[in-house]
């Protein structure tokens, strides 16, 4: 079902003696209001739901409410009788984090790009609106559900620059610019004290026969 539609759950009991609906305290609402019914998100908390006898009614049903529900019926005459039902919630996809990232030429770069959806969300990366697609030269792309990753194998200059990652599925998409950028690197050069080559070497050898003379 999709997010913000209005979902109907059903549970009854039988054969006689009519079984007495049980009244758990849950995550939907507080107290015994739920009649038979319990579960749901811990998030979900009271808002949008009606129940009556066997009927349970979410308003409005969001994302949040996803999960497991349970009902349960007892009599006097045999033990409870618990079922379960799962309840999905479709939803377009959000980007729940693109951010960018500095790499120096000539070394590994990745831009990463995470979405929540269901359905899972398919992924799609852009350059100056020119779509991305694996075995490019220099590029690969990695996808999973929940996250996608550009990956760059060896850095050049043209690399740096802005990237929009698209995310879709059937009930919506949308997108997020990352951004790759250079980073500097600083060469070490040896200073006073500092003694490189052959004269570390020969320093290593004079020192050597010091230490054997004494």
């Amino acid at each position: 079902m999709r997010g913000l539609e209005t979902t109907l759950l059903f549970c009854y009991g039988g054969p006689s003696p009519v079984p007495e609906q049980s009244r758990r305290q849950s995550s939907l609402v507080p107290g015994d209001a739920n009649g038979p019914w319990a579960g749901g998100s811990q998030d979900s908390a009271a808002v949008g739901f009606v129940s009556e006898d066997e009927y349970l009614e979410i308003q409005g049903i969001t994302r949040e409410q996803s999960g497991d529900y349970e009902c349960s019926a007892s009599n006097d005459v045999a033990a409870p009788v618990v079922r379960r039902v799962k309840v999905t919630v479709n939803y377009p996809p959000y980007i729940s984090e693109a951010k960018g990232t500095g790499v120096p030429v000539g070394q590994t770069g990745t831009l990463q790009c995470e979405a929540s959806a269901v359905p899972s969300a398919e992924f799609q990366w852009y350059k100056d609106d020119k779509r991305l697609v694996e075995g490019k030269k220099g590029v690969k792309v990695e996808n999973r559900p929940f996250l996608s990753k550009l990956i760059f194998l060896n850095v050049s200059e043209h690399d740096y620059g802005n990237y929009t990652c698209v995310a879709s599925n059937k009930l919506g998409h949308t997108n997020a610019s990352i951004t790759l950028f250079e980073v500097k690197t600083t060469a070490l050069t040896p200073g006073k004290g500092c003694i490189a080559g052959k004269d570390n070497e020969n320093a290593s050898y004079r020192l050597a026969a010091m230490l054997k003379n004494n």
